[in-house]
């Protein structure tokens, strides 16, 4: 399978002035503009707006990211002194029921 860039430009002339949209592809088989201009007098600057449009939304998609990525390094590393804690805690408590259960069962009480 061919590798495909998510977002891509298209500039296209319409009636004598130009538009430029970036696009997202949404499945395989779909795609989506995601910001369009119209009113351009050349390709050159539907280009150049393309082009500036689309590095800011792929800036703010790695920014994004990365901060997703962090908020998910943090949640695992809580939920894993969670249950390293909870661990401990059912170890401790296996412990200290055992101890009592052997005293409960030989005690025979007379009566």
């Amino acid at each position: 399978m061919a590798q495909n860039k998510k977002y891509g430009l298209r500039v296209s002339e319409a009636e004598g002035s130009w538009t430029a949209e970036v696009t997202r592809r949404m499945t395989a088989r779909k795609t989506v503009v995601t910001k369009a201009q119209t009113g351009f007098a050349s390709e050159a600057e539907a280009t150049a707006w393309g082009e500036e449009t689309l590095k800011g939304i792929v800036d703010n998609l790695m920014l994004r990211n990365e901060r997703r990525a962090k908020q998910r390094v943090e949640r695992n590393e809580a939920a894993a002194a969670k249950e390293a804690a909870a661990e401990k805690w059912r170890a401790e408590r296996d412990a200290a029921g055992d101890s009592e259960l052997d005293d409960d069962l030989f005690d025979e009480d007379d009566e």
